[in-house]
């Protein structure tokens, strides 16, 4: 099991914890880690670029001359697509890019992005953390004194809005609950700091 220096809030470490084996100690799975990334970067998409095909563009009611007898090409309208303002064709409609990788596959990715982190010795465990009113100084003193300077990411074990209203205006510190950790956030994150239950929950539910 992957033993790492367990901190409190002061930066002072207080111990160690042993972390779930199955979860952040595997050998990271780099083809699932990508696959994971360009699933959540394709359902980030808005989706909402149009453009007008014949039918939607205005004008062109009447045939622009005659079918026969003038030596020029036949048109039917000028909107058809070779005219200067004539409609698009096969151009991009409304549409959603989000799909669904497997539930294993999720799985594995998430494994892979934490015990990754474990690897590259960039996952700090807090002993607790706890914030009595929102306040950026509180968590810039605790990033202070765990000496990250990173971009990092805060992971608590439920939601607390106290400590996510105190990040909030730390543009390179983002706040989440352990239901809502993704691998995106994980990899785009320098620095992983995780609350000994958070961690423990992630253990449980992952493995």
């Amino acid at each position: 099991m992957p033993k790492v220096a367990l901190f409190n809030q002061s930066g002072s470490q207080v111990g160690d914890v042993e972390l779930n084996d199955a979860v952040f100690g595997i050998e990271p799975n780099e083809p699932v880690l990508h696959d994971a990334v360009v699933m959540q970067q394709a359902s980030r998409r808005q989706g909402t670029h149009a453009v007008k095909n014949r039918s939607a563009v205005s004008g062109g009611g009447r045939k622009p001359w005659r079918q026969k007898g003038t030596g020029r090409a036949r048109q039917g309208s000028i909107r058809s697509p070779q005219w200067v303002g004539g409609g698009v064709v096969f151009g991009p409609t409304p549409r959603s890019y989000s799909y669904k990788l497997p539930k294993k596959v999720r799985r594995l990715a998430l494994k892979s992005a934490l015990s990754s982190k474990v690897k590259e010795d960039s996952l700090v465990v807090l002993e607790g953390l706890a914030i009595e009113k929102p306040k950026t100084k509180e968590v810039v003193t605790l990033l202070s004194a765990l000496k990250v300077t990173e971009k990092v990411l805060i992971v608590t074990a439920d939601k607390d809005e106290v400590v996510a209203k105190s990040a909030s205006n730390l543009p390179n510190v983002k706040v989440l609950s352990v239901s809502l950790i993704n691998v995106l956030d994980l990899l785009t994150h320098d620095k992983l700091i995780i609350t000994k239950d958070a961690a423990e929950k992630a253990g449980e539910v992952l493995a």
